[in-house]
């Protein structure tokens, strides 16, 4: 990250000129040099990422960047490491230790430096930093978005509720409520469910849902930040932290019934006035601003000791296998200037890595919901970044149904008792080595 730490002034102006030494094929040609870039996200995203593309081919007349797109990082990450990458493309943080372990990333760091790309004030550092492996700068950061609580600003009223003599967020001189505590999360499921509907909170009973809880109360997901053998639900601090938020993730009176949830999502119900406050990430913008009659802001999640969340990081790398290293960093440096990340961030979906972006007017969009935008970058300091786990999905399925029981089951809930299963079944996964049962002994063997 030496590398990486290296800034230069300015940014790049669209379409600069390429390096020669990195990667380019010498001698005249009539022809202009073609580079693919794969990007995935909803329509509009890709919409807009290619209108980037547009606008970079727009000034280059040696070299055309064609869009390739994947509905998902999933598909993105599997075309990768299939043989099948772009020149440069977009990829998950968390898909980023199987890249390098299949040495299917080049390094940006000296590529980046070299086009005078400004790796200190006008991006953010942690987001940055989640993207430097093996002493290199394996991708530069493009996009970042932590998990808040939104909610319905017409049935959680803090105004209401601060003449009734509740708890609620202490507002700005702005009068932006920008940190609560879990009591006055508390408090908002309370005064939103006094009447029995709508409900007042649903959180995913996740790793996903459950982890900013967990690291605000101290506690931690898993045995190890680098390589994990377990989760550490049976940590005394974790069941801590889960003890005091399942106090109201369990409530019944809270949460929605069982018959509200046959008949709908939680993000539905959310849309519908049904439920008050749900946790999510920046791309459920577009889609709740276009809810007709919804009227929504957003919170950080609540505090038990110390600010925390979790999300996700996207960065732009470049296929190690590129003849075109140099142009495929000419785009790249373009794509995270600042009027071409102005375009993606437009659309509502993403929080940019740009920080000069992230607090302009193409993101925090004054006059459209949510107000408080700028929880979204202001969070990012806050995102406790997970471990490489190659086996996320096997580890996500086994352990899914234990915290369902735990935040879903009724009656009485032995804590003590699920943690220890769910660290259990988490060590089949991520450490099955231990885990196997011993091998009989030829002693002991039945014979044939």
């Amino acid at each position: 990250m030496g590398l990486a730490a290296c800034t230069v002034d300015g940014e790049p102006e669209p379409g600069p000129t390429s390096s020669p030494t990195q990667g380019q094929t010498g001698g005249a040609s009539d022809k202009p040099r073609r580079i693919t870039f794969g990007a995935y996200g909803s329509e509009e995203e890709v919409a807009a990422f290619q209108r980037v593309v547009d606008s970079f081919n727009a000034s280059s007349t040696t070299r055309q960047v064609t869009l390739k797109s994947w509905p998902d990082h999933e598909s993105a990450l599997e075309d990768v490491l299939a043989g099948n990458a772009p020149d440069a493309f977009l990829t998950s943080r968390i898909d980023l230790g199987q890249l390098v372990g299949a040495d299917a990333l080049q390094p940006v760091s000296l590529l980046l430096d070299e086009r005078g790309v400004d790796f200190g004030d006008r991006f953010s550092r942690d987001a940055v930093d989640a993207f430097a492996m093996d002493d290199e700068l394996q991708c530069m950061a493009y996009s970042v978005s932590p998990m808040v609580v939104y909610y319905n600003t017409d049935i959680v009223d803090f105004d209401k509720m601060e003449r009734r003599g509740l708890d609620v967020p202490t507002a700005n001189d702005e009068g932006v409520r920008e940190r609560w505590t879990l009591a006055q999360f508390e408090a908002a499921a309370r005064f939103a469910s006094r009447r029995g509907d709508p409900r007042g909170v649903w959180i995913d009973p996740t790793l996903q849902g459950l982890a900013p809880f967990i690291y605000s109360g101290g506690g931690q997901v898993f045995d190890d930040d680098r390589d994990p053998t377990s989760l550490a639900f049976s940590d005394d601090s974790t069941r801590e932290a889960l003890n005091q938020t399942l106090a109201i993730l369990r409530d019944p009176t809270l949460t929605p019934t069982n018959a509200q949830l046959a008949r709908a999502t939680p993000l539905q119900l959310f849309k519908r006035g049904e439920l008050a406050m749900i946790a999510g990430f920046r791309n459920l913008v577009p889609e709740l601003r276009a809810t007709e009659g919804l009227d929504f802001d957003v919170l950080p999640m609540p505090v038990i000791e110390d600010r925390a969340t979790v999300g996700d990081i996207n960065g732009l790398c470049i296929s190690a296998d590129s003849d075109y290293s140099g142009d495929a960093a000419d785009f790249i440096a373009y794509a995270v200037s600042d009027a071409a990340i102005a375009t993606v961030s437009s659309t509502g979906y993403i929080v940019p890595a740009n920080t000069e972006v992230a607090a302009s007017d193409d993101f925090l969009a004054p006059g459209e919901e949510p107000a408080n935008a700028a929880a979204f970058s202001q969070g990012i300091r806050y995102m406790v970044v997970p471990p490489f786990i190659d086996q996320r999905v096997e580890l996500n399925d086994a352990v899914t149904p234990l915290l369902e029981r735990l935040v879903t089951a009724p009656g009485v809930l032995d804590l003590e008792q699920v943690t220890d299963e769910i660290d259990q079944v988490s060590r089949t996964i991520l450490s099955p080595e231990e885990t196997e049962s011993p091998s009989e002994s030829p002693s002991e063997s039945p014979s044939e």
